[in-house]
């Protein structure tokens, strides 16, 4: 197999714009690919295109209803239909929006041929991730789900089972949707929890549609869960279901507005504990599957101080040549971002945390609402994999 891993971009993906006073800002990709060009992240990997994902393709977790309605608005902007979940203040409607849309799917898509195919043990995509667009509906900046339609182009080429991570801050409830009642695809998601944070699902007790039990797992955590927090909930849930559903292949979602720094969520984490979830992932997918693994991105509004950094990071694991946290952010970026805000940029690569957690091993504590959310999740989902939540 291919030893260079695989990233999925051109500049057309940058087109994905809701407009200039909208969190989710097409900026925060430029400068990620930026910040990994100049440190040289990008000398490792094949940096490669893609074509638009097809209505065909599309149609396979979309109703084509909604791909005919995303088409007639995207050519007429100034209309709106909030049926659809179009025009709202999360997501309006802007010009090409499904040709942009497409792109982005059709990058997934061709990072999970990739991988798929053996062209590439790892593939990236960090302008995907759009894990809250549902089957008939827009939701949460998100209008196609691109996650879900790499997903099925992998089940329909012959993946027998895919697991799915999500670690943005929000649940990944989009993807959950669209394979409820699969149980094929493991739909995991570790998430700032529904009564502080959209899209307000994403309980311990959601696991899956009949004849899918345990497909879906969820671990909902406390706002101000921090690093130490996050990495206990993630190592006491996720690495055993994944290991026990034994899939062919891993997909991730990396959404890095679980940042102290993002101003739309409540989680506390640090750019080391960031980039301590990537590595654990990738640590994952080469126990579990070989090393296949797809990753994109996802939530992330400090555009400029957080989104690039974390990314960066993530390209350079993708790429197998991983950052150092302590390694300086290149001066010729750090004048663009200063020009660009009028302020300086961050200067390293580290938030300057140790990212280390207390093992579920050592105690469950029932005063913690982190230890509660925890145990209420491998209590609803262990003994649906014959595991013991108790041990």
């Amino acid at each position: 197999m291919p030893d260079r891993a695989c990233v999925v971009f051109d500049e057309q993906l940058t087109s994905y714009n809701f407009g200039p006073s909208h969190p989710m800002a097409p900026v925060r990709i430029d400068l990620t690919m930026a910040l990994a060009r100049e440190m040289g992240v990008l000398e490792h990997v094949d940096v490669v295109g893609a074509s638009a994902a097809t209505d065909d393709d599309l149609a396979r977790v979309h109703s084509p209803q909604y791909i005919e309605r995303v088409q007639q608005l995207s050519a007429r902007p100034s209309q709106i239909d909030l049926s659809v979940g179009l025009g709202s203040e999360d997501n309006p409607v802007f010009g090409h929006m499904h040709e942009a849309s497409a792109l982005i799917a059709g990058a997934s898509v061709e990072a999970a041929r990739r991988v798929w195919t053996g062209q590439a043990p790892r593939a990236v995509n960090v302008s995907g991730g759009l894990h809250h667009a549902m089957p008939s509906n827009a939701s949460g900046f998100c209008i196609y789900n691109d996650i879900a339609v790499a997903i099925d182009w992998l089940l329909a080429h012959g993946a027998q089972k895919v697991a799915y991570v999500d670690v943005d801050a929000h649940h990944g409830d989009g993807v959950q949707k669209m394979f409820w009642n699969d149980p094929r695809v493991l739909t995991v998601s570790i998430h700032e929890g529904p009564q502080t944070l959209f899209p307000g699902t994403g309980y311990s007790t959601e696991v899956g549609g009949e004849g899918a039990e345990g497909s879906a797992v969820n671990v909902p955590l406390p706002p101000g869960t921090s690093d130490a927090g996050w990495l206990r909930a993630f190592h006491a849930t996720v690495p055993a279901v994944v290991r026990e559903f034994a899939p062919d292949i891993l997909v991730t979602q990396h959404g890095c507005d679980s940042h102290m720094d993002d101003p739309l969520t409540n989680l506390m984490l640090s750019l080391d504990g960031q980039r301590a979830s990537y590595l654990a992932l990738r640590d994952l997918a080469e126990e579990v599957c070989g090393g296949k693994w797809v990753a994109t991105g996802g939530g992330g509004y400090a555009v400029m101080d957080v989104v690039p950094r974390a990314w960066a990071h993530l390209l350079s694991i993708v790429s197998g040549h991983p950052l150092d946290p302590a390694a300086l952010t290149p001066q010729h970026w750090r004048e663009r971002v200063a020009r660009m805000r009028g302020s300086a940029a961050r200067t390293t690569m580290t938030d300057g945390r140790v990212p280390g957690y207390r093992g579920w091993e050592q105690g469950y504590d029932p005063a913690s609402w982190l230890d509660r959310s925890i145990h209420a999740t491998r209590e609803a989902v262990f003994p649906l994999h014959g595991l013991d939540p108790h041990y």
